[in-house]
C-alpha cells in the first residue's frame, strides 16, 4: 500500500453504517461472485487519536471530498488483503505490510509480481491519518493520492486502475459492496478512496510509553525513563525529528544513511541538490516490530540504528548538520533501546479489528 519502491458518501446514521458494514468485498485469493462471509462490524471508523496528537478522531482526517465511514473502511480493509489488485493475483498490499510487523515487512526489500524487487523498504503503516507526506520521497501528498501507486507500479503489483476497476466490476459482491459505501460501483477514485479509509483507521496508541504519558507506569520503568530523557534531550536532539506526540515532524530528511552512488531520496521528486538523500521522517510507534530499518532496509536492529546516529551517520558531506557523533555509554544506549522498544503497541499488532477478515 504505501511502499516506498521508487517509480513505481453518505455519512448515514450509526444503525446504517453498521448495516453497510457486513457488505464486504472478497478478499485474497477470492472467487469473483463466491458468496461473502460478513464481517463482525468492529467500529474503525471511530479510532481516537493517541495522547499528544491533533484534537479530533481519525474521522476528523479524512478530506472533505472522501469522508471517513464504517462502510468504506471495511470495504478498505478488504481490499488491503485482496490478491486481485496485482497483475498476477499473488501479491495484495498485506503481503509487503504485515499487520505483526506493523504493517512494515521483515526484509530490507519486500518482493513483487513474479520475485521483482525496488530498491526501498516497505515503511510500518502506523498513525499515517496525521501525515501529509507519504513514501520515503514524499512523492504522494494524501493517503488516497498514495493509495493507487503501489498497484499501478511495475515492480510492486503491475496492474492499472483501470483493469484493478474491470476485475472489481465483474464481480457482483464488490460491487455490491462499493455501491453500499460510496452508492456507486468501484472506480479507480473510489478504489483509491477505500483503500486510504482503512489504512486512516491504523491507529496506535497503547504502547507502555502511550500508557506512561497517561499516567500508568506499570511498564514503564527506571531504563526506559532515562531513554526518555535521553531522546528528548538537547544531547541527543532525537526530537528534533521525532517531536512527543506523533514521533514524526513529518518532514524530509537526510539522516547520514545516504551514501554515494546511492538512492537520491526526495531529489528524484525535486531535482533540487539539497534534497540529495532526503528521505521521510518515520514515526516510531512499534518501531522494534517493523525492522529492518531506514529507508533501504540496510540497518538490520533497533541497536544498530542507534549505533549508527551514535557515530553521526555514514560520513557523506550531504548529511544534516544535526546529525553529529554522540559520546554515549554502553548503559546510556542500553536505556534508548530500553525507550525505543516501550513504543510497542502490542494490542495493535494483534487487532482484529485490522486483520484478513473472513471469506
Amino acid at each position: 500500500m504505501a511502499s516506498g519502491a521508487p517509480n513505481a458518501r453518505r455519512q448515514g446514521s450509526a444503525l446504517g453504517l453498521v448495516l453497510a458494514a457486513t457488505v464486504i468485498v472478497g478478499c485474497a485469493g477470492s472467487t469473483p461472485g463466491a458468496e461473502m462471509v460478513p464481517p463482525m462490524p468492529l467500529a474503525l471508523s471511530a479510532a481516537a487519536a493517541p495522547p499528544g496528537f491533533p484534537t479530533g478522531g481519525v474521522a476528523s482526517t479524512a478530506p472533505a471530498d472522501s469522508p471517513l465511514t464504517e462502510a468504506r473502511a471495511q470495504l478498505g480493509r478488504s481490499l488491503f488483503y485482496d490478491r486481485r489488485l496485482s497483475r498476477t493475483a499473488e501479491i495484495a498490499c498485506a503481503s509487503c505490510h504485515q499487520q505483526k510487523f506493523a504493517f512494515a515487512d521483515s526484509v530490507a526489500v519486500s518482493a513483487g509480481v513474479e520475485g521483482r524487487h525496488g530498491t526501498r523498504n516497505a515503511p510500518a503503516l502506523v498513525n499515517l491519518a496525521w501525515n501529509s507526506t507519504f513514501f520515503w520521497d514524499g512523492r504522494a501528498r494524501s493517503l488516497e493520492e498514495q493509495a493507487g501507486m503501489p498497484i499501478e507500479n511495475p515492480v510492486e503489483m503491475d496492474l492499472s486502475l483501470a483493469d484493478a476497476v474491470v476485475r472489481l466490476n465483474a464481480d457482483v459482491a464488490s460491487v455490491s459492496a462499493f455501491t453500499a459505501a460510496f452508492d456507486q460501483p468501484p472506480s479507480a477514485e473510489t478504489l483509491r478512496q477505500a483503500l486510504a479509509s482503512f489504512v486512516r483507521t491504523l491507529v496506535s496508541g497503547d504502547s507502555p510509553y502511550d500508557r506512561h504519558l497517561r499516567g500508568d507506569d506499570s511498564a514503564f520503568g527506571d531504563s526506559q525513563r532515562h531513554g526518555e530523557a535521553l531522546f528528548f534531550s538537547d544531547r541527543t536532539a532525537c526530537f528534533h525529528c521525532h517531536p512527543a506526540g506523533e514521533l514524526t515532524n513529518d518532514g524530509l530528511f537526510n539522516n547520514g544513511s545516504y551514501t554515494e552512488g546511492g538512492d537520491p531520496g526526495r531529489q528524484m521528486v525535486t531535482g533540487l541538490p539539497g534534497d540529495l538523500g532526503k528521505f521521510k521522517v518515520p514515526g516510531l510507534r512499534n518501531v522494534a516490530a517493523s525492522a529492518p530499518y531506514m529507508h533501504d532496509g540496510s540497518v538490520p536492529t533497533l541497536q544498530a540504528v542507534i549505533d549508527q546516529y551514535a557515530r553521526g551517520g555514514r560520513g557523506h558531506p550531504s548529511t544534516d548538520p544535526q546529525i553529529a557523533p554522540l559520546s554515549l555509554t554502553d548503559g546510556e544506549k542500553a536505556d534508548l533501546l530500553a525507550f525505543l522498544r516501550a513504543l510497542t503497541d502490542d494490542g495493535f499488532l494483534s487487532d482484529g479489528r485490522f486483520a484478513e477478515p473472513a471469506r
